[in-house]
């Protein structure tokens, strides 16, 4: 029996995927979208001549070159830059930047600066939020409209990317988010997870590497995880999920910043790693913030010898590795990225990491375990922010094809 396709269903399932070869590939062959996507060559003939009429692709100029002797040059594709735009903000502790991207992922305009987000005022923290959005909104062409805005928080975010439940940056919680840039600017906006955004980067970043099933933990003044399973990004039914830094290590433990005892973030965030370097109490209440510099020549004076500064990193490692080998006992082993300026200290802390994980049930598997690091999140976090939202964009707004009665078969332009 043959079933009936809609014209339009099918033409906008087309569509996307062309448009998708062309942002995973960068500036691909009309011959490479057709080996990656399956299409007939006369169907991707007429999409790509359709979606560069609408300004959505063009022809990357100086593509041309020769695949033999004999035939036409392939003429490679690009996406085209003013198609339109996106907006990404990052909310981390004591900083806020925003960024204007376009449509092929470039860098328009850019804002950043220090907040003192621990201490201030709801009121203070959304105007300071709203003003450099729509700084970046004013000085955007009316021509390349901005159509998605994509929001990382350091916390926990509703599994509906519309809140910030909490957050260990501020004081304030349950900040609808999403709702309010909407209000303000009239722009379909999502509220992420920043270590979920930085796995979704990581698989546009290193595809080989970061595939179907990976792990990315944040090491920085909080402990973080964003985790891709079968080829999805993990979240709750209630929340971001994830929450790998606030597991329980040791029962009524270190004090975290959350408030609670124990967590794996009490032995290895930053803050935690600092205090027991120091040799003070577990019940210090844990440092506002410490710089990257401090950090640094904490690991340098453990490198040098051996003492509080060593055992510290120590500790930290092995509260990773026993979160890591409880996990590898639910799930398989995958790679992991170890990402943050805490990254630059893996050597110190890989050691005991390794030997907590061989210790649990997860660690049978632990020849399969493999890390990388990323000592910079910024970057990452920014343009996993920018991935979501364009490819909302390529899926949602440019994707859809015309209206047509329904038609048999699977390839049609």
């Amino acid at each position: 029996m043959t079933v009936g396709i809609r014209h339009d269903d099918l033409r906008r399932r087309n569509r996307a995927m062309v448009i998708a070869a062309v942002r995973r590939a960068g500036q691909p062959s009309r011959t490479e979208i057709a080996a990656t996507t399956g299409l007939s060559h006369s169907t991707i003939s007429a999409i790509s001549a359709d979606l560069i009429d609408e300004g959505v692709l063009a022809e990357a100029k100086g593509s041309e070159a020769p695949l033999a002797k004999r035939g036409r040059p392939q003429v490679a594709l690009s996406l085209a830059p003013g198609a339109a735009s996106v907006i990404t903000v990052v909310l981390s502790l004591n900083y806020l930047s925003a960024a204007l991207i376009d449509y092929a992922g470039g860098v328009i305009a850019q804002e950043h600066r220090r907040l003192p987000t621990l201490g201030m005022a709801k009121a203070d923290l959304l105007g300071e939020m709203l003003a450099m959005v729509r700084r970046l909104i004013a000085g955007q062409s009316p021509s390349r409209p901005v159509m998605r805005i994509v929001m990382a928080i350091q916390g926990i975010t509703d599994a509906e990317a519309r809140t910030m439940l909490w957050s260990p940056i501020t004081a304030h919680s349950d900040i609808p988010f999403a709702a309010i840039l909407e209000e303000a600017f009239g722009v379909p906006t999502r509220v992420e997870n920043d270590c979920n955004m930085i796995a979704v980067a990581l698989r546009w970043h290193k595809p080989d590497r970061y595939r179907q099933d990976f792990i990315a933990i944040l090491l920085s003044h909080g402990i973080g995880m964003g985790m891709v399973l079968k080829g999805d990004l993990f979240t709750g039914t209630q929340s971001s999920g994830g929450e790998f830094g606030h597991m329980i290590h040791r029962p009524d433990g270190a004090l975290c910043r959350c408030g609670r005892r124990g967590c794996v973030e009490a032995y290895a965030g930053n803050y935690a790693i600092w205090r027991n370097a120091r040799q003070r109490p577990e019940d210090d209440v844990p440092a506002a913030d410490i710089s990257d510099a401090d950090m640094a020549d904490l690991a340098a004076r453990a490198r040098a010898h051996d003492g509080p500064e060593r055992e510290a990193f120590r500790k930290a490692g092995e509260a990773i590795g026993f979160g890591l080998g409880s996990l590898f006992a639910l799930i398989d082993p995958a790679p992991v990225a170890m990402v943050g300026h805490g990254a630059r200290a893996f050597d110190l802390i890989e050691p005991s990491m390794r030997e907590a994980i061989a210790k649990t049930a997860g660690g049978q598997h632990s020849k399969a375990i493999s890390f990388d690091t990323e000592p910079d999140e910024t970057p990452l976090i920014r343009e996993g922010c920018a991935m979501q939202a364009l490819t909302f964009v390529d899926q949602e707004i440019l994707a859809p094809g015309l209206t047509g009665p329904l038609v048999e078969g699977k390839d049609v332009a």
